[in-house]
């Protein structure tokens, strides 16, 4: 049935984008590329979604703290490096286990290079929407190759997100090829801070919340 579901979104777009089914949005063919981004001696391709400018790949940026996928250089090199929430926030260690609201910037740059920040929730949404929504954006932003089972995205809009998994305390990995989990800089009643992720078996892109000591992907966003 994901075949065939996906077989019908290709045909919406290579007829140019025209929207037959009621039920399905109009979306813009192809992408439009930004300007390209040098930081901790990497090139970031970017991508412009709706009004948003992004990094068109997961950031792969070695800050203290940060990890690859099982400890492997090449799985930093294709899904970018994996960072508990206050690395990523660039904010004190302890901010993984209580609220630091006080210290939380808008927008918040985090270890993001400058002009760029850690998206919001509201950032996320922006996204989202401009991608078809929320039950249907994963399909639209998910990468064309990568992802476990034929849960392959069509990549419309360059955003390629990768199933780069997730990392916790004593050492453990889990869940690359299957999800995708980015963070977001807004918190959740202190303890807590929101993410998005995404999966090989679904078209949507879910939000929802977790202990800050997890360790997710970071993708930037233009200020």
């Amino acid at each position: 049935m994901k075949k065939l579901l996906f077989t019908a979104f290709a045909a919406i777009v290579i007829s140019g984008c025209s929207n037959d089914l009621d039920d399905l949005p109009c979306i813009s063919c192809g992408t439009t590329s930004g300007t390209p981004v040098s930081y901790g001696g990497e090139t970031y391709q970017t991508v412009v979604i709706g009004v948003q400018t992004w990094m068109a790949r997961n950031l792969n940026y070695d800050a203290s703290g940060s990890v690859c996928y099982d400890n492997s250089t090449a799985n930093c090199a294709k899904y970018g490096r994996l960072y508990d929430w206050a690395t990523a926030m660039a904010l004190p260690e302890e901010c993984n286990r209580e609220g630091c609201s006080d210290l939380i910037e808008t927008p918040h740059q985090g270890i993001c290079p400058s002009g760029w920040h850690i998206p919001s929730n509201a950032d996320w949404d922006a996204l989202i929407a401009a991608a078809g929504g929320g039950d249907m954006a994963g399909l639209f932003l998910k990468a064309t190759s990568g992802w476990s089972e034929g849960g392959n995205g069509l990549g419309i809009y360059g955003f390629s997100a990768l199933p780069g998994g997730d990392g916790g305390s004593g050492g453990y990995f889990g869940n690359v090829g299957n999800y995708g989990y980015w963070w977001s800089s807004s918190e959740y009643y202190s303890i807590y801070a929101c993410y998005r992720s995404m999966s090989y078996g679904s078209e949507s892109v879910y939000y929802d919340f977790t202990g800050k000591y997890f360790l997710y992907s970071v993708r930037c966003l233009q200020d």
